[in-house]
């Protein structure tokens, strides 16, 4: 048996002894581990090398970096902007930083993803189209489709900033465009804080939806089920407005973003039981489009992309980063992203996402 082989062996064995060991020993066995694949990759450099693992807030290697097995990128959630004009009491992705990279560093960044494997990408934020007037993420969506030519090129947005002039320029580009809207009552969309001071969310919804069939844009519907909207009956507006997908979340809570001492909201006020959820699903089980998603199966079965194009972590209940793909590529990147990938084909995640694929009648 080779010296390879013999390694590969002892990590394995190493591995399940793992589970059995008390918590106070871990970092001992961490330690182990990390200089075992050190020894078969032959590297020889200490934490913060090309694909080593991640050291824990006290310097510690990190016991949750368990499996450094690689994963394709599929279907990339990439939200370049954390800025929004919005004030949704629940989101897990908030105005903690207002950078942005330069439009070369993110083309960059999504050529490397694309290079391994990535078939999907989808831009969100904070609110997409805030930043340079939706400019920026223009280029990007047609970066995207025309240079690298990817099958589906997707767009969560609140609405409020688009404009008809985007999808006379870009709107070829892009293959689905999804607007988030939790209730089809305007004060529940207030007590939410899904709106700009009193203007209408849901006129917004219905003017971007007749340009996305103009423009022959696929139209999604992203909904956040939570205390305010959980007895709402949204069959009939659902049925009207006919979107390819309504994708129905479970209200979410993630340290750090919408829960916890450093949050910028406070997310626990809108938390629903895992029995109301279903209950909610089970009163819009006859829209053909549904496509629901508990917190169980949100978690770990996303590819998020921060700002700074670092993997987001939720395996702890909160976002870990890992390194920049910029820095150390996207096959180390991806290796602490927490990404669960048979949860993500479990839930639907890969589907007819290319409106050419779609056979829809515009």
């Amino acid at each position: 048996m080779s010296l390879s082989s013999k390694l590969a062996y002892l990590r394995m064995c190493l591995q399940v002894f793992f589970s059995t060991l008390p918590r106070a020993v871990k970092s001992t066995y961490s330690a182990v581990r990390y200089w075992i694949w050190v020894g078969d990759a032959g590297l020889q450099q200490t934490d913060g090398c090309s694909g080593a693992p991640t050291t824990s807030r006290d310097g510690e290697l990190d016991p949750k970096d368990e499996v450094l097995s690689a994963t394709t990128p599929t279907s990339v959630n990439y939200h370049f902007t954390r800025k929004c004009n919005y004030r949704c009491g629940f989101c897990f992705h908030t105005a903690k930083t207002s950078f942005v990279l330069p439009i070369e560093e993110a083309k960059m960044g999504l050529k490397l993803l694309k290079d391994a494997g990535m078939e999907k990408v989808n831009f969100s934020g904070g609110e997409p189209f805030l930043h340079d007037r939706g400019d920026f993420l223009g280029q990007l969506v047609q970066y995207c489709k025309q240079d690298l030519q990817l099958p589906s090129v997707s767009i969560v947005s609140n609405g409020s900033m688009i404009r008809e002039k985007w999808f006379q320029k870009y709107g070829e580009h892009l293959d689905i465009l999804a607007i988030s809207c939790d209730s089809f009552d305007e004060e529940t969309n207030q007590l939410i804080g899904r709106a700009q001071g009193r203007k209408s969310h849901l006129d917004n919804l219905h003017k971007v939806r007749r340009w996305c069939q103009q423009y022959k844009v696929a139209f999604k519907i992203n909904s956040v089920i939570n205390t305010f909207n959980v007895d709402e009956d949204m069959r009939e507006n659902i049925t009207q407005l006919n979107p390819v997908r309504w994708k129905v979340f479970q209200c979410l809570l993630i340290d750090g973003e919408n829960a916890g001492e450093d949050a910028l909201r406070e997310a626990e006020r809108f938390v629903i039981s895992d029995k109301l959820f279903h209950t909610f699903l089970g009163r819009h089980s006859g829209i053909s489009c549904l496509v629901p998603e508990s917190n169980q199966k949100m978690r770990d079965s996303y590819l998020i992309l921060d700002e700074y194009m670092r993997f987001l972590d939720c395996r702890e209940g909160r976002k870990d980063p890992s390194k920049s793909i910029l820095d150390v590529g996207v096959k180390e990147a991806i290796r602490f992203s927490g990404f669960d990938e048979r949860m993500f084909l479990k839930r639907g995640g890969k589907y007819k996402w290319s409106k050419a694929d779609m056979q829809l009648e515009w």
